[in-house]
């Protein structure tokens, strides 16, 4: 039994389900389904998929994810960063709404699915780690509004430069402004006054649902589509039957960087949200679980007709907030759209499109973090940045380019960072009884014939150089030293080469008349300079516990 819990978590809080948890599961299944269904299809317009397809992709995924997320308030579904994604890769292989574009979305949720499954197996969850925190925000802030100004035809009522650049598709619809539907424009205008009235005052209330009753309503009583006023029309109605996505190797190809794009994207929305929740209620979140879940729910989700899914933040928040306790909460939510998809899709056959634009629109600005950035110049300048500049590369590239541009500056500034590593001159304090920086404590004793250096990072080939830099401007500046003592107390881990040439530093420094002291050597690095023969070599000389065991053989 404990083995079929860690392959299927459901089984943990099916066996020890508390019936005191049934009245809030049952109210958030209810409430995330009455958010997820005119939200779904929103997003699934935005995607450039049937609105159908959008109610499709919240029935089996869910309950996969049920079965197998490490997470039990995660509400998974479509959203809006993963749908422009969708839209982006998609719309260059078929015409966005067409037969062709709903295979490749299916081929390309059978993708992600196998990538996150992938990666959840070989346990490959901490590559998201490499991403960071400025660069996700800066990515997030400009999505966010270039999904939101994607809406702008559908609220304007007018067609549009095609693209993701902002500046182009703004300047396009400020030409067009004349040719805006007047009737159209004030039904998305007081769709938005009204959702965010409702997300300001009464969040946990249905306001989608509510906007879209009576815009629907609306746009029926008074005949409005004959008016101009477009609508999504014919919903078919019932469940996804079993279908196989098609399979090419040039479409697989061509589809890969966006499913690779989807694959980390989407993971790291979801992982985000279900950590924040799962610490407030105090248990852990296995990210490669996760994978694994989020992997099977895009996979066995391909073959009913959905497209890519991950975990959302407004609907993870509403499904928290509403009570939810279990997974049970997103089966609700899955038995409430199956029914609405079998008797009640024809409600929806007047809403206007407009509408599902504003419920865009208005989800999605709020993920625009100005203060992320104020926060981020605040503390460091270098991460507000980063921030800034993966903002503006995303809005002039796009969504796609701009992520892989965001992962190519964080790999930069880590390679950076770590190939100029913090290295101290240290200087002893009385009063303390301890070696500390001679620049941030100038009352620090130095010794005249000694220079001891503290270095805060692992070595490695690509920061040799500068270490080798540091050390002989260091012994410029005092040309009597006749020791150099190494704290290696922050050194973690070392490589072959960077032992080869330290070693050789050593040597010739030696020859100079200069010996090098290594303190406070951690024991896997000691390993690592046994087994090049440095014990051998050097003896006692590299095996000081603190600098002033080193410092007393010397004074």
């Amino acid at each position: 039994m404990s083995i079929l819990k860690n392959i299927i978590p459901a089984f943990d809080w099916l066996s020890t389900y508390n019936k005191k948890d049934l009245s809030g599961d049952i109210s958030a299944g209810l409430i995330v389904a009455v958010m997820l269904i005119p939200q779904s299809m929103a997003y699934a317009m935005l995607a450039g998929l049937p609105p159908v397809i959008g109610l499709y992709s919240s029935t089996i995924p869910l309950l996969i994810y049920a079965l197998f997320g490490s997470s039990r308030q995660l509400a998974v579904g479509p959203v809006a960063m993963v749908s422009l994604l969708v839209f982006t890769g998609v719309s260059t292989l078929a015409e966005p709404g067409s037969q062709a574009f709903i295979s490749y979305t299916l081929l390309l949720s059978l993708m992600v699915g196998v990538i996150q499954l992938a990666m959840g197996l070989f346990r490959l969850g901490s590559l998201v780690n490499f991403l960071s925190h400025a660069v996700i925000s800066g990515f997030t802030s400009a999505a966010a509004i270039i999904i939101g100004l994607s809406q702008l035809k559908h609220l304007l009522g007018v067609d549009l430069e095609k693209g993701q650049n902002v500046f182009l598709l703004l300047w396009d619809a400020i030409q067009k402004m004349s040719k805006t539907h007047p009737i159209t424009f004030i039904i998305g205008l007081l769709s938005m006054i009204l959702l965010l009235v409702f997300k300001r005052i009464l969040p946990r209330f249905p306001g989608p649902l509510l906007v879209v009753a009576l815009a629907t309503f609306t746009v029926y009583f008074f005949g409005l589509n004959q008016s101009g006023v477009k609508i999504v029309g014919e919903i078919p109605s019932g469940v996804p039957s079993f279908s196989l996505p098609g399979f090419s190797m040039e479409s697989i190809g061509t589809l890969l960087p966006i499913a690779l794009t989807i694959s980390f994207v989407g993971f790291m929305e979801s992982i985000a949200v279900a950590k924040a929740i799962a610490s407030r209620e105090k248990y852990k979140i296995n990210s490669n679980q996760e994978l694994n879940a989020l992997g099977l729910a895009n996979i066995v989700g391909s073959f009913f007709s959905s497209y890519p899914v991950t975990g959302g933040f407004s609907r993870s928040a509403v499904n928290y907030q509403a009570g939810a306790r279990t997974g049970l909460a997103s089966i609700i939510t899955v038995a409430i759209i199956i029914v609405t998809l079998l008797f009640f899709t024809p409600l929806f056959y007047y809403l206007p499109k407009a509408v599902l634009a504003a419920i865009v629109m208005v989800a999605v600005f709020g993920l625009i973090d100005i203060q992320e950035a104020i926060h981020l110049f605040r503390v460091k300048s270098t991460d507000g940045w980063t921030l800034l500049t993966t903002f503006f590369a995303t809005l002039t590239l796009g969504i796609e380019k701009g992520i892989l541009f965001g992962v190519a500056l964080s790999l930069l500034l880590f390679i950076l960072r770590s190939a100029k590593p913090h290295t101290a001159e240290l200087g002893y304090v009385e009063e303390q009884n301890i070696y500390r920086n001679i620049q941030r404590f100038p009352e620090a004793q130095t010794f005249p014939q000694t220079l001891i250096l503290r270095v805060d990072a692992s070595m490695y080939f690509a920061n040799m150089s500068f270490l080798e830099e540091i050390i002989r401007k260091k012994l410029e500046e005092k040309p009597d030293t006749k020791q150099v003592i190494l704290d290696f107390s922050g050194v973690n881990d070392i490589d072959a080469v960077a032992l080869d040439i330290l070693q050789e530093l050593m040597d010739n420094y030696k020859q100079a008349g200069i010996d090098f002291r290594i303190a406070a050597m951690k024991g896997p690095v000691r390993d690592l300079a046994e087994r090049a023969g440095w014990k051998e070599k050097f003896g006692k000389n590299i095996a000081y516990p603190t600098v002033k065991q080193a410092l007393e053989i010397l004074h």
